[in-house]
């Protein structure tokens, strides 16, 4: 699973007391001290896009009056101290759709859930001097915010008992009083794969003056935590140990005790897990899942019997050739499950008889927006989205039992309803076997018939993941800033990509570098045969399997591409085994076999290899603590491209980053210079690389 951070969750957001407001180019501007800020307006330019906000997630209140929700604000870059973006918490009036603010400013809201007053939201924050993250509640109906739980530890996630009493608290057990006293002297050291800490369960109360929370004795890391909805079990998501590669590929839910942390029951589910939770009952453990252990993403619904001797035993409502992927599940009363489903590069909301094969009716059908996640009131009437579109960043939607559709409740960023947008679809094409293949295309701003211009192809990573026909441009994702300056973009999902069913995300597996990245070949020789495309003049660009993507395509593919941006990719099969959290998931879901079985097909499949043919000016990103594709990977692919090609590279290394990009200062620079890369070879005079000092003053707009 290679992907990296540019997801709607990675879109980052500011600190203005209601949901009205975005940061604009004026305040980035003012930031600098340049003189027109008060006439400047949003632009499309890296430095407007890093302001814009966006709704995380959305939960409505059991009686279905409130939705309360976090808005990832960004920091400014040249203004505030660099860092990630903040999260806020606001609660929506779902008659009157006022929404007010409750937790804002610099502050990090985590989880979050509803009381079953339906009067006060429980989350997880740190304040007032708080050294751990603690457990919070807030009344929507005036009050101060009371610490409800806190621990030696930072919480990291928490589920309510049926009655509200009580709670979970998972987080990582703490550090001994003779490891703090050793690193306090320096001692520091790190022993690779052994001294990461376990997460845990404790349970503790939630009135005022409760007793201190009591550990449960579980065996294994807890990835999550769900209450029962009617009694006192917990489903729990737990990994043999805290690696990444263990969540990945051996997580299993455990039914057990909350009193004592017996195991009542033990679900055998294999491959990647996703979101767990109950059924109405506590029948059944619902969850998103793998189909078997080969597969690359967990994209099934199904539903696990909760006890012993239960039959059926395991109910999947999904036909298994079923092509779309699950994204979020929910329940009403009776029973029926409400599913965000991705159907290629769009989405719906299901309801589905759990009990029956097969989906019973489309609440919202594909083209409305791009669902990211769904949440019903206790009586099943009322429903808050959360969604985006190719115009707007993820906002609060809501629905009411009987209205023909959603209705958008929030407007985070008020500048983007007045700007101009390029056209933005999804187009087709058949990859050279015959395979129908589609992406999303962003059209340059001010098309004239006849034209042909410049294109950068963007790819996605994982390979088990896809573009969806919504919002389109972030740091690393140019959509519309190079729309506006006169590129076409293209998302392209090749095989391998979800929202095709289990199938089509397996269809890649064993063939690295095979008929994947011919897609993307073929998928520019679409848009050159339809007219909108100067062959002369393609780039490409993407992050993980991105990257592997980009070194692919300029040097394998170097006849196609006039000029490659390539982030935390992969050079080099062989090595990239060796030094990647991922091991075994990269035989389990995408190679199908170890790397010592076929050593000179890796080398074949590794863009190295073809450094010496290259002629694309490459552009190589990557951050310094990247546990998923090593900087090393970078590193090799810079060495071999200066040592062995003609082709202009250059290697930029960003401190403090992982795999993507999260802080203000370095994604902003990423933007900049990803712009200037393609600007400079496929519009500029192209020869010497540009310099390597980069201009972070905004352009001057050219949209609108």
């Amino acid at each position: 699973m290679l992907r990296f951070a540019p997801r709607v969750l990675f879109l980052c957001l500011a600190l203005l007391p209601t949901f009205g407001c975005a940061s604009s180019s004026a305040d980035v501007r003012a930031a600098r001290g340049d003189s027109s800020a008060e006439s400047a307006t949003m632009s499309w330019s890296p430095q407007d896009v890093e302001t814009l906000r966006s709704v995380s997630t959305a939960l409505i209140s059991p009686d279905g009056k409130q939705v309360a929700y976090t808005l990832s604000v960004p920091r400014t870059a040249w203004k505030d101290e660099d860092g990630l973006p903040w999260t806020e918490l606001h609660v929506l009036d779902v008659d009157s759709g006022a929404s007010r603010p409750f937790v804002t400013g610099k502050s990090n809201v985590g989880r979050f859930a509803w009381m079953n007053d339906s009067q006060t939201i429980a989350y997880l924050a740190k304040r007032d001097g708080d050294k751990e993250t603690c457990l919070y509640a807030i009344r929507t109906d005036g009050g101060e915010s009371r610490k409800v739980a806190s621990l030696d530890t930072s919480i990291s996630a928490f589920s309510l008992s049926p009655d509200g009493r009580e709670v979970a608290l998972v987080a990582n057990e703490p550090a001994s009083k003779v490891r703090k006293a050793r690193e306090e002297k320096g001692f520091k050291q790190q022993v690779y794969e052994e001294d990461n800490a376990f997460a845990r369960v404790w349970i503790a109360e939630t009135q005022e003056g409760a007793s201190a929370a009591r550990l449960l004795e579980v065996e294994g890391h807890v990835h999550q935590c769900v209450w029962s909805p009617v009694d006192a079990r917990l489903a729990l998501a737990l990994a043999p140990t805290p690696l990444v590669d263990d969540e990945y590929m051996r997580t299993q839910v455990r039914v057990v005790d909350s009193k004592d942390g017996t195991v009542l029951y033990r679900i055998e589910n294999t491959g990647k897990l996703g979101t767990i939770g109950w059924t109405p009952d506590a029948k059944f453990v619902a969850m998103i899942a793998a189909s078997d252990l080969n597969d690359p993403a967990a994209t099934t619904f199904s539903a696990w019997a909760s006890e012993p001797n239960a039959r059926p035993e395991r109910i999947q409502p999904l036909s298994a050739d079923w092509e779309g992927a699950t994204v979020s599940f929910g329940f009403q009363p009776d029973g029926h499950a409400m599913l965000v489903a991705a159907k290629g590069c769009e989405t719906s909301y299901e309801k589905v008889n759990v009990a029956n094969q097969g989906v019973q009716k489309t609440i919202i059908a594909p083209g409305v927006a791009i669902w990211t996640g769904a949440s019903i009131s206790k009586d099943g009437q009322v429903g808050a989205l959360v969604g985006h579109t190719p115009r707007h960043l993820p906002e609060v939607w809501t629905m009411r039992h009987g209205d023909a559709g959603p209705k958008r409740r929030t407007i985070s960023n008020p500048l983007l309803e007045g700007m101009d947008f390029a056209k933005q679809e999804v187009v087709r094409w058949k990859a050279r076997d015959g395979l129908e293949l589609e992406g999303v295309l962003v059209h340059p701003a001010n098309e004239v018939a006849g034209t042909r211009y410049p294109l950068i192809l963007s790819v996605h990573g994982g390979p088990e993941a896809h573009d969806s026909n919504g919002w389109s441009t972030n740091y690393s994702r140019p959509g519309q800033i190079a729309a506006a300056r006169g590129f076409a973009t293209l998302y392209p999902n090749y095989r391998g990509s979800t929202g095709r069913g289990v199938a089509f995300q397996k269809s890649s597996q064993g063939d690295a570098g095979g008929k994947e990245f011919d897609d993307l070949v073929d998928a520019v020789d679409h848009l050159v045969s339809i007219g909108l495309v100067d062959k002369a003049k393609v780039g490409v660009t993407g992050g993980s399997y991105g990257g592997y993507a980009t070194a692919w395509c300029s040097t394998k593919f170097t006849d196609h591409f006039a000029a490659g941006v390539m982030f935390v990719g992969i050079s080099d099969k062989f090595s990239k085994f060796g030094t990647t959290d991922i091991p075994e998931e990269e035989f389990n879901v995408h190679a199908l076999k170890r790397v010592w079985d076929d050593v000179e097909h890796l080398r074949e499949r590794s863009p190295i290899t073809h450094a010496a043919q290259s002629k694309t000016p490459l552009l190589i990103l990557h951050g310094k603590d990247d546990p998923r594709v090593d900087p090393g990977q970078s590193r090799t692919m810079y060495r071999h491209m200066k040592l062995r090609s003609q082709a202009p590279v250059r290697l930029v290394l960003y401190p403090g980053e992982g795999h993507g990009n999260r802080k203000a200062a370095s994604r902003l620079d990423y933007a900049v210079r990803m712009l200037q890369w393609f600007e400079h070879y496929l519009q500029g005079p192209g020869g010497a690389m540009p310099s390597f000092e980069v201009d972070y003053a905004e352009t001057p707009a050219v949209s609108g």
